[in-house]
């Protein structure tokens, strides 16, 4: 293929007429219903927490909210890759919907057993684990190739905010009414949202129209194939699982440095949550700005080794200011390094197979940082969470070298050059 061709270009954005529109609809769609989802996520913890004051009942909410959909993202990705994605899409938000609805009116009954919240929990779960590659694979069909980072940016930095304003507002509607009023709100929402996106006209791909397509096993086996034969996907994965399993793991136990080193006040907890939140809203507003002028594997390789530089600085510090500054950093870096890594699987990756292949990416993430909990969070209460941070860092950043310096690294750049074209290499 020319790799002229193969550069993003302004031509691209012409040639898919109504692209804004789209994108504004479905923008706004996944907002609202992120939003309403973010309400159910804080309000059911903290019910449970409130209500059980137990460890083990916490823990059980955290495999029953994380493991479906772990365990069901790699399934959800070869169906998207075999079905109509905004369909997909509409019909998890559905069940997640009906679900949360046949909670609210039971504990409206009085029904509030522990099982019926785990199985709601569990069903929310998987509907994400159904969505996250379903969502990932259809905005390159809606989004032309050279604004991709810059919808992502924004996506990003939308995002962000709303983990900023959820547990806020979260609090106020869970204070003054209930949970179950909680549960209502994020109906709605998810009735507005999937209306929204039912109003968005996305291209069926021609392998899901084809009467003539591979068995469901068949695309799994393909789609593990792929994943861990091509060059450049293969070393992105595994960055994304460095960095969850040595950097986003070890950064849940900031808050516990905080407590034991420099205090317990509440306000302490609460700056350190928005120093990370503001750095993220930034960082995306960063990335949609500047879009056209971020290389991609640049990015990646630059925010990889700035975690694990910036984890070992938290290690050493021993002044608060400069603790909330380092995570505030660390929040700047994120968008940076997730926007990034998608958009260039977006790119890369052909669209038929991008279901898989965000799939896979789910469970990734969802894999690593609770298996680094594991064995970090026992450490913890032995070593000092300040020496974990500086351990995982340089170990990070020693990764991340070493990553880039490997023949498989090298392979993995050279594939990104010729995938995204010129404009995205390294300038001398």
């Amino acid at each position: 293929m020319d790799q002229a061709a193969q550069v993003p270009s302004t031509a691209e954005s012409e040639s898919m007429p109504g692209w804004k529109k789209k994108v504004t609809l479905f923008l706004v769609s996944q907002t609202v219903t992120t939003f309403g989802s973010m309400l159910v996520q804080y309000a059911i913890m903290w019910h449970l927490t409130l209500t059980t004051k137990s460890g083990t009942i916490l823990a059980l909410a955290a495999v029953f909210g994380f493991l479906p959909q772990a365990i069901v993202s790699i399934f959800a990705g070869v169906w998207a890759d075999r079905v109509n994605r905004k369909i997909m899409i509409i019909i998890s938000d559905s069940i997640i919907t009906l679900a949360t609805l046949a909670l609210a009116l039971f504990m409206f009954a009085g029904v509030d057993d522990l099982w019926l919240v785990f199985l709601v929990m569990a069903v929310r779960s998987a509907g994400a684990g159904v969505q996250m590659p379903a969502i990932s694979a259809l905005v390159p069909q809606i989004v032309p190739k050279d604004k991709l980072m810059q919808v992502n940016g924004l996506n990003s930095s939308i995002n962000s905010s709303l983990t900023l304003l959820a547990p806020v507002a979260a609090a106020g509607v869970y204070a003054t009414m209930s949970l179950q009023a909680i549960l209502i709100i994020d109906v709605v929402t998810a009735i507005i949202g999937i209306a929204l996106l039912a109003t968005i006209a996305v291209p069926t791909l021609e392998r899901v129209a084809s009467a003539e397509k591979p068995s469901y096993f068949t695309d799994l086996r393909e789609g593990m194939n792929y994943i861990f034969t091509h060059d450049l996907v293969r070393w992105v994965m595994a960055i994304f699982a460095i960095v969850f399993l040595l950097i986003v793991a070890p950064s849940n136990l900031s808050p516990l440095m905080l407590v034991r080193n420099f205090g317990s006040e509440v306000w302490m907890l609460t700056v350190l949550e928005l120093a990370f939140g503001v750095g993220m809203v930034i960082g995306g507003a960063l990335m949609a700005i500047f879009a056209a002028k971020i290389n991609r594997i640049g990015a990646i390789i630059g925010t990889s080794i700035a975690f694990g530089v910036l984890a070992i600085a938290m290690g050493f510090t021993t002044n608060l200011i400069i603790f909330y500054s380092l995570f505030f950093f660390i929040g700047l870096a994120v968008p940076a390094f997730s926007t990034s890594a998608s958009t260039m699987l977006q790119e890369t990756v052909e669209p038929e197979r991008q279901g898989r292949v965000f799939g896979f990416l789910g469970i990734v993430m969802a894999v690593a940082m609770p298996l680094g909990m594991v064995v970090l969070g026992p450490l913890a209460d032995i070593v000092a969470v300040e020496l974990l941070l500086i351990v995982t860092g340089a170990a990070t950043v020693l990764i991340a070298v070493i990553a880039v310096l490997l023949p498989s690294g090298k392979k993995a750049i050279a594939a990104a050059h010729a995938a995204t074209g010129p404009s995205n290499k390294p300038e001398a």
